[in-house]
C-alpha cells in the first residue's frame, strides 16, 4: 500500500499529463486465493520498450485500483507508444512500488499496447487485457484516465494521524490505513492517495506524504474531498471504518500550526445507532504549499545563463591546414566545431544579456613562449576573454588557430575547475541571477580522467551544467562515463556527485540533420538542471509571474 511518486517540473515544449491505471475482472492465477497484481507501464523508445514505472502491488484482488501516478511529457507531433502489462506477483515479494519482482511469464495475467494520443484525446481508455497468444484474458479489462497537468506544479505535504477508530478485530487491534479522493464535476470519484497501513492500533499516525495541487484537488480549493478509513484486511476484503467529506480550504488552515479535526463517520451506524457519535477522529496536522517553480521562472525571474566555451586544440585533430583536420577552415562549408559552435551557442546566447562569451581553448602550446595550456583564452586576453556574441567566440576561434601549435595532452579539469571557481562565487549571493553552462568540444580520449571525475563531483554542488559535443569519430567512452545518464550519478573517493550536470552528445550522431537537432539534443537537460539546482537549495526567482490561484489566506 504505498503512494505515487513525486511529479518532475514540466519540460519545455511539452504538456505534462499524469495516468491513473485500474482493472477488472482480473484471472486468478491461484484456485483457492486471488491475484495480488502489479502493472508495468511501458513506452517504445527508438523500437525498445523501456520501463516508465509500475504501480504498488494489490493483495488478494481481481480488480485493483491504483494509487500510482504515472507522470510524464505528451507532445502532439511524436507518436508515444505506451505497453501496460499486468502480473500477478508472489507472496513475498514486489513490496513498495512494485520493487524487487521479477515479471515471469508464468505470473503474466494480460497485456494492451496503446498510445499516449489515444488515452488524452479521450482522457479515459477501458481496453481488454490480452494474453501472449493474442486472445481475450477472460473478461479482464484496464481502464488508464489521463489528466493534464495545468496550472500549477505546486506541491502540498499532508501529515495525518487519528484518535480512538472503531475496532473491527476480535484478537487484536484495527489495522487502518487512508485514502483520498477528489469528485469531479461528472459525480465520478478519483484515487489521489492511499496511505500505508499501520499495525494494531486504533491511534495511528501516517507517514507525511507530498502530492501536487493538481492531482489533490485539480487547483480547485473547493472542490469536494472525500476522505475514508479502512481497517486493512490480508484477504482484500477491507473493513469500512469511517468517511470525512471536505475541501483543501478546510485543510489549508492546517498550514498555521493549528490542527484540524474531523469526525469520522460510519453513515450505516449513524442511521441505526441512537446514540452514535463518531468511529473516531481523523486529524490533520501538517498541510505545507510548496511553490515548484519551472525553468521558465527562473529565466523570467532575471536568471542568467552564462555560456563559456572550451575547444580541443590537442594533435589528435590533425594539422589545420590538411583539409582531413578536424580544425581545417573550408570557406565553402564549416567544419564540425564550428558546426557545433553555432547550433548551440545561438541559443544559448539569447539566455545572457550582455552577450558576451569566454572562449578558452586547451591542449595547445601558445605563444610567447609556446608552453602547453588547457585553459587558455582563444582571443589571447587574459584580462578579458570574452568575445562579443557567438560571432565574435567563431572570428577568434579562426584568428587563433595560426598562432598555435596543436599538441596535447586532452585534460579538461582545468577548464572545469575554472568554471566552478565562479559558479562558487556565485553561492554567496544566495540568489537565482547566475547560472554558468561549459560546453566543451573535444576530439577524443580524456586523458585526465580521474581528476576530470573529481571536478564533476564538486561541480555538481554548484549552479553549472557541463555539455560535452564529440567531434570526430573517436572513442567517446570517458566522455559517456563523466554523463549520469545510465541510471548512476557519477562518483569519486567515495563521494557521489549531487546531481548529473554532465550531457555529452557525439556530433557524428546528428551529422544528416537539422543543426536544430544537435542543440535540442544537447540542450535537452539544461531546464532541469537548472530547477534541480535552485530547488535543492531551496532558492526560488528573484520574481516571476504564477498564472495559478494561490493558497486561501488564513484569518
Amino acid at each position: 500500500m504505498t503512494d505515487s511518486k513525486d511529479s518532475q517540473p514540466v519540460a519545455l515544449g511539452a504538456s505534462r499529463v499524469e495516468l491513473r491505471v485500474s482493472c477488472k475482472n482480473l484471472l486468478g492465477r491461484e484456485t483457492l486465493s486471488k491475484s495480488n497484481p502489479c502493472v508495468l507501464i511501458k513506452l517504445l523508445n527508438e523500437g525498445v520498450w523501456s520501463e516508465l514505472g509500475r504501480t504498488e502491488v494489490m493483495r488478494s484482488t481481481l480488480s485493483p485500483l491504483f494509487s500510482k501516478v504515472f507522470s510524464l511529457d505528451y507532445f502532439f507531433e511524436e507518436m508515444q507508444a505506451l505497453l501496460i502489462e499486468v502480473f500477478d506477483v508472489q507472496e513475498g515479494e514486489g513490496e513498495g512500488e512494485g520493487e524487487g519482482f521479477e515479471a515471469r511469464s508464468d505470473d503474466f495475467l494480460g497485456s494492451v499496447e496503446c498510445t499516449l494520443g489515444q488515452i488524452v484525446s479521450q482522457t479515459k481508455v477501458t481496453k481488454p487485457l490480452l494474453l501472449r497468444s493474442g486472445k481475450c484474458a477472460g473478461k479482464s479489462t484496464v481502464t488508464i484516465i489521463a489528466e493534464e497537468v495545468s496550472g500549477t506544479n505546486d506541491f502540498v505535504e499532508l501529515s495525518f494521524c487519528a484518535q480512538k477508530l472503531d475496532n473491527k478485530d476480535l484478537f487484536s487491534k484495527s489495522d487502518p490505513f487512508l485514502e483520498i479522493y477528489k469528485l469531479n464535476s461528472d459525480g465520478t470519484e478519483q484515487l489521489v492517495r492511499r496511505t500505508e497501513v499501520v499495525k494494531n492500533n486504533l491511534n495511528p499516525q501516517w507517514e507525511p506524504f507530498r502530492v501536487s495541487l493538481n492531482s489533490l484537488c485539480s487547483c480547485d480549493f473547493d472542490k469536494t474531498l472525500k476522505l475514508l478509513v479502512y481497517d486493512y484486511d490480508s484477504s482484500g476484503k477491507h473493513d469500512f471504518i469511517g468517511e470525512i467529506y471536505t475541501t483543501f480550504n478546510d485543510m489549508h488552515s492546517a498550514s498555521t500550526g493549528a490542527e484540524v479535526r474531523w469526525e469520522c463517520i460510519n453513515p450505516k451506524y449513524k442511521a441505526k445507532k441512537r446514540n452514535y457519535k463518531n468511529s473516531g477522529t481523523l486529524i490533520l496536522t501538517q498541510c505545507n504549499v510548496e511553490k515548484i517553480h519551472t525553468f521558465l521562472d527562473y529565466i523570467m525571474g532575471g536568471c542568467q545563463i552564462h555560456f563559456t566555451v572550451a575547444i580541443d586544440f590537442t594533435a589528435s585533430n590533425g594539422d589545420p591546414q590538411n583539409n582531413q583536420s578536424l580544425h581545417y577552415i573550408d570557406q565553402s562549408q564549416p567544419n564540425e566545431y564550428l558546426k557545433a559552435l553555432s547550433a548551440v551557442g545561438e541559443i544559448c546566447q539569447d539566455y545572457d544579456s550582455d552577450k558576451c562569451f569566454p572562449a578558452f581553448g586547451f591542449g595547445a602550446r601558445i605563444p610567447p613562449n609556446y608552453e602547453v595550456s588547457h585553459d587558455f583564452p582563444i582571443n589571447f586576453n587574459p584580462n578579458n576573454p570574452e568575445c562579443e556574441e557567438i560571432k565574435g567566440v567563431i572570428d577568434a576561434y579562426k584568428r587563433c588557430l595560426p598562432k598555435i601549435q596543436l599538441y596535447g595532452p586532452t585534460n579538461v579539469s582545468p577548464i572545469i575547475n575554472r568554471i566552478a571557481s565562479l559558479a562558487r562565487e556565485e553561492l554567496k549571493s544566495n540568489a537565482a541571477t547566475k547560472y554558468y553552462m561549459l560546453l566543451i568540444l573535444t576530439d577524443g580520449t580524456i586523458s585526465d580522467m580521474a581528476e576530470a571525475r573529481d571536478a564533476v563531483v564538486s561541480a555538481s554542488s554548484l549552479p553549472m551544467s557541463i555539455i560535452i559535443v564529440g567531434v570526430g569519430s573517436r572513442d567517446y567512452t570517458d566522455m559517456r562515463l563523466l554523463d549520469g545518464d545510465e541510471g548512476t550519478l557519477l562518483s569519486t573517493k567515495g563521494q557521489p556527485a549531487l546531481r548529473d550536470i554532465v550531457q555529452f552528445v557525439p556530433f557524428s550522431d546528428f551529422k544528416n540533420v537539422p543543426a536544430s537537432g544537435l542543440a535540442k539534443c544537447v540542450l535537452a537537460e539544461v531546464p532541469k538542471q537548472v530547477v534541480e539546482y535552485y530547488a535543492s537549495k531551496g532558492i526560488g526567482p528573484t520574481q516571476h509571474k504564477t498564472s495559478s490561484p494561490s493558497p486561501p489566506a488564513n484569518d
